[in-house]
């Protein structure tokens, strides 16, 4: 599995973003650059991320810098996967 490629599936589907996710890459930012992605989505996004990935987020685990870019967003749910 593409960590990368999934976590753009479901940025597309929980955001609306009809297809706009396949052009980000590692280094789109996300936080405060895609106005869809406001708190709500934010909570919406980690739920769908535990849920499509099998992963679990800690309250503790999550903080601005996650959301950062898509890279960081990868490196996070990389991290997750191999706990």
């Amino acid at each position: 599995m593409n960590t990368q490629q999934e976590i753009l599936r479901i940025l597309d589907e929980v955001l609306s973003l009809g297809g706009r996710a396949s052009a980000f890459g590692p280094d789109t930012a996300l936080l405060g650059a895609i106005p869809e992605l406001d708190s709500m989505a934010v909570v919406t996004l980690i739920t769908s991320l535990e849920e499509q990935l099998g992963i679990v987020v800690d309250d503790d685990d999550i903080d601005g810098a996650t959301f950062a870019t898509v890279g960081s967003l990868t490196e996070f749910v990389d991290a997750k996967l191999e706990d």
